[in-house]
């Protein structure tokens, strides 16, 4: 990787060293980057500068915007190499590809089963097994 700026290299290499120099004052959070740290800071103040001109819908980060406006013009833009199915959202291409490597990285942390998958939601799901939890009851 090359950087015209020595400011992203140094950005670049807390990803490598984990430094987390920005704090949140009010629930202590650490961020690598300045940017994070302000994006974050939404989540207390709720502020949500990005709106959705089609339905009103306002958002505390642009990407969450972009995402949003991809489920009204049905745009998949992220497509699948081995199956060619295509996704709206990056996230569930990541969890479609473990489907064909069969990497099952979120794993019952149970004495009984030990069963693992490929999503923590069906992973979440799994666990009501256990805990006779039934959220739509």
């Amino acid at each position: 990787m090359s950087f015209t700026r020595s400011d992203n290299l140094k950005i670049h290499l807390r990803t490598h060293t984990e430094e987390k120099p920005y704090a949140c004052e009010i629930c202590g959070k650490a961020m690598a980057q300045k940017t994070s740290l302000n994006k974050h800071l939404r989540t207390h103040t709720k502020e949500k500068p990005y709106v959705s001109e089609n339905c009103g819908r306002a958002f505390s980060v642009e990407s969450h915007l972009r995402s949003h406006l991809r489920t009204l013009t049905k745009e998949k833009p992220y497509i699948c190499e081995v199956s060619g199915r295509a996704f709206a959202q990056s996230n569930n291409l990541k969890t479609h590809l473990r489907t064909h490597t069969n990497e099952k990285q979120y794993v019952c942390v149970c004495d009984i089963c030990r069963k693992a998958f490929v999503d923590k939601n069906y992973l979440k799901a799994h666990l009501r097994i256990h805990t006779k939890e039934k959220p739509y009851a």
